[in-house]
């Protein structure tokens, strides 16, 4: 299994809202994106310096199911609008044994 990790600060301007929507959008994923197996999308609600707003944590069966997520149309939109929203993101893959 590979798990796929993504952190996301978001921009001030409308940030709540812009949370809701990438939530809804990123939710709607599952089902969409034949290769993704499972999606988690938290929103924090931690006041520490160190904090992110937002995280998703999505798994794959292989690489290659991470590979096809990517590039899948479904997931470029998401992509589009979240690249318009967010300052910055971090990510971590893996493969679980």
């Amino acid at each position: 299994m590979i798990v796929h990790i993504v952190l996301f600060q978001f921009k001030d301007a409308h940030k709540k809202a812009n949370m809701i929507q990438a939530k809804q959008m990123l939710e709607n994923l599952m089902g969409a994106v034949p290769t993704l197996r499972s999606i988690d999308v938290g929103m924090n609600f931690s006041t520490e310096e160190r904090s992110m707003d937002m995280s998703i944590i999505t798994v794959f069966e292989s690489k290659e199911g991470l590979d096809a997520y990517a590039v899948h149309p479904e997931h470029l939109k998401v992509v589009d609008f979240i690249k318009t929203v967010v300052e910055y993101s971090k990510v971590v893959d893996y493969e679980k044994i």
